[in-house]
C-alpha cells in the first residue's frame, strides 16, 4: 500500500464509520428503553404470601401469579413492562411510562375475588362460577349508564339463587370485589361510597346465565371503574396474597428533567475531555476522540441488542466509560511519547508501545470487569443497569480504544507522512535523545524526579493511618446517614412550582393526616426530600401523590422499603464490597505476585473508607447507588495501581536478581515516576466527568457522583503513596528475611521462555 493510499483509508474508514453514526444514531437513540427514573413509572416488588392459612406456596402457584399480573399489565396499555419471578416467592414488576400510576397499583394488587352474596353477607357464587374473559364493559339501553355484564358457567345455579334471595325480606343481591373480614352489607349500605360493587333488588327469580352490574358507575369515572372492574375479571383472580415490599414511583416530569440534566452533564463533560485529547496528545488525541464516538455509538448499540433498559446510573456509567476508554488510549499515547524520546522511529515507538501497553491494558480492564460483576450479581434494579452498562462499556473499549484507535493510528503512523512530526504526537524534537546512546525508557528523565516516593511513603502512609483513625471516630460519632434503601421507609421527592418553605410542606401533608420523620429543601428552595420512618401503603402513596401534584404542581418520586429489603440489601451490599475485594486480590496475585495483591486491596479499602468518612462526617445520606459508587471506584482505582505495578515488573526485568534494599527504592520511584503523567491524565478525564454530572446532572445521583469524585482523588493518592511504596516495604522485608541476603525476582521457564514474578 503507498503512502496516500494509507491516508486515503484513514480518512475513508473515519467518513464511513462518522457517517454510519450520523445516518443512524437516531434510531438507536429513539430505540433505547428508558428506565423509569428517566421517563417516569413504578417499580413495585411483591412478596407471594398464602391467602388462606394453611395454604402453602410453590413455584407453580408464583408463576401463576405472575402470569396473571402480566395480564393486567397488557390491559394498561405499557409497552415494555418487566414482570419477573425472583427467589423468595418474589415477584418485581416495573412498568415504565404508565400514566395513571395509582390505577395500575389498584389494577395489579386487586385480589379480583368476586362474590355474590346476600344481605346477611352469605356467599352465593364466587368468580369460580364466572366463564373465562367474558366480562365486558357495556352500556344499559335504556338510560346509557355504564354497565359491566359477564357469564355463569351454570344458567340453573344463577336461577336457584335468585329464587332464594327474591324470597327474602332483604331481597338484595349484593356483588362484592376482594371482599375483607369485617366488610358487611349493612355497615357499608348507607355511605355515599361502598365497598361493594353494587347491590340490586332481585323480586323474581332470573332464568338466564348473564349477570349485569349497574347502579355504581357514574360519569367518566364510572366508565374507566366499570372497564377496570371487567379487565379485572377476565384476567382472574389471584388466590394468593400479595404484600408490596419496596416500591419506587416516579413521576414523568421527575423523570425527563433527570434525563434532560444528566445528558447536558454528560455533553459537557464528554465535550471537555475530546478538547483535552486534542489540546494534550494531538494526532494521537484526534483518533481518541474518533474512537471515543464510536465508542459511545456501539455501547448503545449493544445495549439495545440486549434489549437493556437505561436508568440513570446506567447513564453515568455510558458517561463514565468515556474516561474509561480513555485511560486505555492514554496509557498507549504516553508509551509512544517514551519510546519516542529515546530515539526511536515512528514506526518502531509505535510497534513497541501497541506490544508493551496491550497486556497492562487488559489487566486494568479486568479488574473493574470484576466489580461490575460483581454489582450485576448482588445488585437490584438500577444499579444492576448501571453495572451492565460498566461491563458492556469495558467490552467496547476493547473493540474502540484497544483495536480501532490502533488500527487508525497505525494507518496514519505506517504512511510516514508523520515521521519527523514528532510534535503531532506531543513530543518535542529538543527532547529526543539519539538512538545510538543506547537509553531506555527507564532511563528517561521525568518532571516528578524530585520526589523520593519511598521516603515520603512512611510518612504518608503514618498520616493515612491518622486519617483513618479520625475517621473511625467520626463514623463511630456520627454513624451512617442510612438511607430508606438500608433502613426501610418512604422517601419523596418532589420539585414544587414555587418556593416553598419547611413549615409549608410539613403543614400540608399534616393536614392530609401525614407526619413526617424529615423535610429537606434544595438550595433554590423548590427541590423538597420528605422522608417518613415507615413504609406507606400502596392506597397511602396514591393519596400522597395527589397531595403534592395538588398543592406544589408536580408528580412526586416516592420510593417505599419494607425492613426485610433493607436488611437484605445491607447485607447484599457488605458481600459485594467482600467478594469484589477477593476476586480482585486473586486476579492480581494470578498475575503478579501475592504482596502487590495484598497492598493494592489494603489500598482499596483506604479508598472506601476515606468515601464512608466523609459521607458520615457530613452527613450525607447512603443509599444504594453509593454502593454501586464505591464499587466503581474499587475497579477504577486499582487500574491506576495496576499500569504502575505493571512498570515495576517491566523495571524488575532489567535486574532480575535484587541484592540490595536501595534496588527495590530505586524499582518503586522509577515506576511511580513513569506513569505519573498517565496517572494524572486519566484520573482529570474522568474527574471532568464527574464534576459536570455533579454540577449539571440530575440531584438524583448526586451523592453518586460526589462519593465517585472522593474515591477518585483518593484513589490516585492511595495508588501512588500507599499500594506501591507498600508493596517496596513489603519487599525489602523479605529481602531482610532471605538466607543469602538476595531475591531472583524473575527465573525463566525452560518450556516457553516466560519469565514469572516471584
Amino acid at each position: 500500500m503507498k503512502k496516500s493510499s494509507r491516508i486515503v483509508a484513514f480518512i475513508l474508514l473515519v467518513v464511513l464509520l462518522l457517517g454510519g453514526i450520523g445516518l443512524t444514531y437516531k434510531n438507536v437513540v429513539k430505540n433505547v428503553s428508558l428506565g423509569l427514573d428517566l421517563q417516569g413509572g413504578f417499580e413495585v416488588l411483591y412478596q407471594v404470601d398464602p391467602l388462606q392459612e394453611g395454604d402453602k406456596i410453590d413455584d407453580k402457584a408464583v408463576k401463576a401469579t405472575a402470569k396473571t399480573l402480566e395480564n393486567r399489565v397488557n390491559v394498561l396499555g405499557v409497552s415494555e413492562p418487566k414482570i419477573q419471578v425472583e427467589d423468595k416467592n418474589r415477584i418485581r414488576v416495573q412498568l415504565a411510562g404508565v400514566k395513571n400510576q395509582s390505577q395500575a397499583r389498584e389494577i395489579l394488587s386487586s385480589q379480583a375475588n368476586l362474590t355474590i352474596r346476600d344481605a346477611n353477607d352469605n356467599v352465593k357464587l364466587t368468580g369460580k362460577d364466572i366463564q373465562q374473559g367474558s366480562a365486558k364493559q357495556e352500556f344499559k339501553q335504556n338510560t346509557n349508564e355504564p354497565a359491566v355484564t359477564f357469564k355463569l358457567k351454570d344458567s340453573d345455579k344463577f336461577k336457584k339463587v335468585t329464587e332464594e334471595i327474591s324470597k327474602k325480606d332483604e331481597n338484595v343481591m349484593v356483588v362484592w370485589l376482594d371482599h375483607e373480614k369485617g366488610d358487611t352489607y349493612h355497615k357499608e349500605m348507607n355511605k355515599e361510597d361502598p365497598k361493594y360493587v353494587s347491590a340490586a333488588s332481585v323480586d323474581k327469580p332470573i332464568n338466564s346465565d348473564s349477570v349485569e352490574i349497574s347502579g355504581g358507575f357514574k360519569g367518566e369515572e364510572g366508565i374507566e371503574e366499570a372497564k377496570q372492574i371487567a379487565d379485572l375479571l377476565n384476567s382472574g383472580s389471584l388466590p394468593v396474597d400479595l404484600n408490596e415490599i419496596y416500591s419506587n414511583s416516579v413521576g414523568a416530569q421527575f423523570g425527563q428533567d433527570a434525563l434532560d440534566k444528566t445528558i447536558l452533564a454528560a455533553a459537557i463533560g464528554i465535550a471537555v475531555i475530546y478538547l483535552f485529547m486534542l489540546g494534550f496528545y494531538r494526532l494521537p488525541g484526534l483518533v481518541a476522540v474518533i474512537a471515543l464516538t464510536v465508542y459511545i455509538y456501539l455501547t448503545l448499540v449493544a445495549f439495545n441488542f440486549i434489549s437493556g433498559v437505561l436508568t440513570l446510573p446506567g447513564l453515568a456509567a455510558l458517561v463514565l466509560g468515556v474516561g474509561m476508554a480513555v485511560d486505555a488510549n492514554i496509557i498507549m499515547y504516553e508509551r509512544i511519547k517514551d519510546e519516542l524520546k529515546i530515539g526511536r522511529t515512528l514506526k518502531q515507538a509505535y510497534k513497541k508501545a501497541n506490544k508493551s501497553s496491550f497486556l497492562t491494558i487488559v489487566d486494568a480492564q479486568l479488574t473493574t470487569v470484576i466489580a461490575a460483576a460483581v454489582l450485576f450479581f448482588f445488585g437490584e434494579s438500577s444499579v444492576k443497569g448501571f453495572a451492565t452498562m460498566l461491563l458492556l462499556g469495558i467490552l467496547m473499549i476493547f473493540v474502540t480504544a484497544v483495536f480501532l484507535s490502533r488500527w487508525l493510528l497505525s494507518l496514519l503512523v505506517s504512511s510516514n507522512y508523520f515521521k519527523k512530526s514528532t510534535w503531532l504526537f506531543g513530543v518535542s524534537k529538543k527532547n529526543i535523545a539519539d538512538i545510538n546512546e543506547g537509553k531506555e525508557v527507564h532511563d528517561l528523565k521525568t518532571p516528578y524526579e524530585r520526589w523520593d516516593f519511598m521516603k515520603l511513603a512512611k510518612p504518608l502512609l503514618s498520616l493515612s493511618i491518622i486519617i483513618l483513625i479520625i475517621g473511625a471516630v467520626i463514623l463511630f460519632v456520627f454513624k451512617l446517614n442510612l438511607g430508606i434503601d438500608f433502613t426501610s421507609g418512604t422517601r419523596v421527592d418532589f420539585e414544587s412550582n414555587d418556593k416553598v418553605s419547611e413549615a409549608k410542606v410539613t403543614q400540608t401533608l399534616e393536614d392530609e393526616n401525614f407526619k413526617p420523620t424529615q423535610v429537606s429543601l434544595g438550595e433554590n428552595g423548590k427541590n423538597v426530600t420528605v422522608q417518613f420512618k415507615n413504609d406507606l401503603s400502596k392506597d397511602e402513596v396514591s393519596k400522597i401523590k395527589n397531595t403534592i401534584d395538588d398543592s406544589f404542581g408536580n408528580d412526586p418520586t416516592v420510593n417505599t422499603v419494607s425492613p426485610v429489603i433493607g436488611q437484605e440489601l445491607a447485607k447484599n451490599a457488605m458481600m459485594a464490597l467482600l467478594y469484589a475485594a477477593i476476586g480482585i486480590i486473586i486476579y492480581i496475585t494470578f498475575r503478579f505476585e501475592w504482596r502487590m495483591g495484598l497492598s493494592s486491596v489494603l489500598a482499596l479499602l483506604h479508598d472506601a473508607f476515606m468515601i464512608i468518612a466523609v459521607f458520615s462526617l457530613f452527613r450525607l445520606e447512603i443509599d444504594i447507588t453509593f454502593i454501586a459508587a464505591v464499587l466503581t471506584i474499587i475497579g477504577y482505582s486499582i487500574n491506576d495501581t495496576i499500569v504502575t505495578f505493571d512498570r515495576v515488573r517491566e523495571n524488575l526485568h532489567k535486574i532480575k536478581v535484587i541484592t540490595k534494599p536501595s534496588q527495590i527504592d530505586d524499582i518503586v520511584n522509577r515506576s511511580i515516576r513513569q506513569t505519573m503523567t498517565r496517572s494524572i491524565n486519566t484520573v482529570l478525564t474522568v474527574i471532568i466527568v464527574v464534576v459536570a454530572l455533579l454540577a449539571f446532572g440530575a440531584s438524583s445521583i448526586f451523592n453518586f457522583s460526589l462519593a465517585l469524585l472522593i474515591g477518585l482523588i483518593s484513589g490516585v493518592f492511595s495508588s501512588v503513596f500507599i499500594a506501591v511504596p507498600l508493596w517496596g516495604i513489603m519487599k525489602k522485608r523479605q529481602l531482610k528475611k532471605s538466607d543469602d541476603h538476595k531475591l531472583i525476582v524473575y527465573k525463566e521457564k525452560k518450556s516457553n521462555d516466560e519469565k514469572i514474578l516471584v
